[in-house]
């Protein structure tokens, strides 16, 4: 229960960069993260048994092939390029073997299914309660020191900035869902529902674009999913089934005779979207759209120019020009999980997330696990106008899918099979 509480808090808490250990250079994250793997890795040296399923043998391979890439990335940066600040490429780096560590480690464990799972309830446990206490913030009815709950009038929380906080409700929204539709018991729908609530709320005050669309796009796919399943899975003899699968045959006639209502109303349809938008899609999401396709192409270039290599971890982009001064701090990476990875370790590294992603994808589709399949859709889709690849959450996210949907331990190994075999 301890090493759960433990990887939940590291999870829940990825994205608070405004709280930090007192007297120490890293956050609460990186402190919880690293007690969870000494105490796992105790574990084992203390007797603990590991197991190697299909879930750790994807994760080690990509984690592998993430090692060689930024390697030799690193080595075409040193001699093409004028290193001239250490500090971000040292973050990348300490990032990628935390998170490989827990990744591993958590595939590895006993039962990791039944053991992701319980820390998935104590994480969105702890999310719920942190952004509590962070509305209590934003609303001025709790004062802490050092912690500034707002860039203008978008939420940030204890984030940085309002993107780092929406990333966490774009997938800790799915999670809860997967929670609530697939426990048993009458209060664990309710907890998984009340948190999904919440987080949908807080992910509304950051009026992130990315968010808006990310939620719309998650909601119809979980529901297409739950209709796909209820049609496959139910009683074909039922009336409720015959009824929804008329409906769904009628889907298409009924929306054309539809569409001159709705070609008529589109302009209120189109005020309401960008009402929900940053900037109402005005000047300010016009700006973020140009800025980012500047940022993009920059990328493009850098990682073609390294003959699609990569130029080793940390942020290879050039800093936009002084008339994005607005922006603070400036961006100094593509805001693209693809493309920053292109500039770090080149298409190798790019073909092995696609990989690792797609394969946690699938893992959930063979599984039946709609929330999941849809929690997966949810990180390609934020993957792309944001760098989350350095994200605690993501991996967690993955790492389950991984587990969920592939089969038990190929092998085990503890002391006593040792003994055994001995």
């Amino acid at each position: 229960m301890i090493r759960n509480a433990l990887l939940a808090g590291g999870i829940a808490m990825g994205y608070a960069v405004q709280l930090s250990v007192p007297g120490l250079p890293f956050g609460y994250t990186e402190l919880l993260l690293a007690l969870w793997i000494m105490l796992s890795i105790g574990r084992v040296i203390a007797g603990g048994h590991l197991e190697a399923t299909p879930a750790l043998f994807r994760l080690a391979t990509f984690w592998l092939i993430m090692t060689f890439t930024l390697a030799v990335g690193a080595i075409v940066g040193l001699l093409t390029t004028a290193v001239l600040d250490l500090s971000a490429p040292i973050h990348d780096i300490m990032a990628y073997m935390l998170l490989a560590s827990v990744t591993c480690l958590a595939a590895a464990e006993p039962d990791a299914d039944r053991q992701l799972r319980r820390t998935a309830w104590w994480a969105i446990g702890i999310v719920s309660a942190c952004f509590v206490f962070q509305l209590g913030l934003g609303w001025g009815w709790i004062h802490q020191p050092g912690v500034n709950p707002w860039f203008w009038d978008r939420f940030t929380g204890w984030s940085e900035n309002p993107n780092q906080i929406a990333i966490y409700c774009a997938i800790f929204g799915p999670l809860a869902l997967h929670l609530a539709t697939t426990t048993s018991s009458p209060w664990g729908r309710v907890i998984g529902f009340s948190s999904l609530v919440l987080t949908v709320y807080v992910g509304r005050l950051t009026k992130s674009d990315a968010y808006l669309l990310t939620g719309v796009l998650t909601c119809l796919i979980f529901l297409g999913l739950r209709v796909r399943t209820w049609l496959t899975t139910g009683d074909k003899g039922s009336v409720s089934r015959q009824v929804a699968v008329l409906l769904m045959v009628g889907f298409l006639p009924l929306a054309m005779s539809m569409t001159p209502y709705v070609l008529r109303d589109i302009s209120s349809i189109e005020n309401f979207a960008k009402s929900l938008s940053k900037g109402r899609g005005g000047e300010d999401t016009a700006e973020t759209a140009t800025l980012r396709v500047r940022l993009w192409g920059n990328a493009v270039y850098k990682g073609v120019t390294s003959a699609s290599l990569g130029l080793g971890p940390g942020p290879h982009v050039d800093r936009p020009s002084v008339e994005y001064r607005q922006f603070l701090p400036e961006p100094f990476e593509a805001h693209n999980t693809i493309l920053d990875l292109y500039t770090q370790g080149g298409l190798i590294a790019v073909l092995a997330l696609l990989w690792i992603v797609g394969s946690a994808a699938m893992s959930a589709w063979r599984a039946k696990l709609d929330a999941l399949f849809a929690l997966v859709v949810a990180i390609m889709i934020y993957g792309f106008p944001h760098l989350i690849i350095r994200h605690p959450i993501v991996w967690f996210a993955l790492t389950l899918c991984l587990v969920a949907g592939t089969p038990r331990a190929v092998w085990a190994t503890s002391s006593e099979t040792s003994r055994d075999l001995g």
